[in-house]
């Protein structure tokens, strides 16, 4: 096997199974070219996400979340799973760099197909 790994660890790996040492995951992960690591939370001044977004601050995802009533600030999952299925609404070139780069922090860390597991 590519990842120096047993067919009963890979076995239990696919499985879930907690007896698994984490370097067995990683072997795993390095044999499928994929690249795995802590990321941090990101905030558009700082480079790094918030763990709240603030719809105020990005009008085209305030004006899509038009059905979260009473709240002024939602998660990143929350935020990208609304930029994903609403974006044939927005008008692309309306969306500031701020917002715009937001986008891309939230497409970095949410994209399905991205080669980071993080």
């Amino acid at each position: 096997m590519a990842a120096g790994l047993s067919r009963t660890t890979l076995h239990r790996i696919e499985s879930g199974e907690p007896s698994v040492a984490a370097g067995a995951y990683w072997a795993a992960i390095a044999a499928l070219g994929l690249q795995c690591g802590i990321v941090a939370a990101i905030d558009t001044k700082t480079g790094l996400i918030p763990e709240a977004i603030d719809l105020g601050s990005y009008p085209a995802l305030k004006s899509l979340a038009w059905h979260v009533q009473g709240v002024e600030s939602i998660t990143p999952r929350q935020a990208w799973d609304i930029y994903v299925r609403n974006w044939r609404h927005i008008d692309e070139t309306k969306i500031s760099s701020d917002e715009q780069q937001l986008i891309e922090q939230l497409r970095a860390k949410f994209e399905l197909g991205s080669k980071d597991c993080a």
